[in-house]
């Protein structure tokens, strides 16, 4: 599918609001992304919101290291407790990439689910 991200800037750059609008296949899908920064334990929480839901699920807690940022949960999913980690790297000034993956074995195995790759729109 393809779609759009929008990042908007807040506190100076220590949180961000992300919209993500894409359609495809199985119609539109609509995210929402309030990331924010504790500058005590130098992390990021990542919280995720769907128009369906309305309201910010579970939060990741994670942080940038070696140009990767990896982040963390444990949701409740089709009935099992399941880590869930968000990771993007790749990052430049116009690309990056990003993918969520599950794991219900402790973070032994992961299986990717999700696999976006961005590109800066230059309007």
């Amino acid at each position: 599918m393809d779609g759009t991200t929008e990042v908007r800037k807040i506190w100076d750059g220590r949180a961000n609001l992300a919209q993500f609008n894409a359609d495809g296949p199985a119609g539109k899908l609509e995210l929402l992304s309030l990331r924010t920064y504790n500058p005590t334990t130098h992390q990021w929480s990542l919280a995720f919101a769907t128009p369906n839901v309305g309201m910010l699920g579970v939060r990741s807690v994670g942080q940038f290291k070696n140009g990767r940022g990896d982040f963390y949960d444990q949701e409740p999913i089709n009935g099992r407790s399941v880590l869930v980690r968000f990771s993007i790297w790749g990052i430049t000034a116009n690309t990056a990439q990003s993918e969520q993956a599950f794991s219900d074995d402790g973070g032994e195995t992961w299986e990717v689910n999700w696999i976006n790759r961005y590109t800066r729109d230059q309007h």
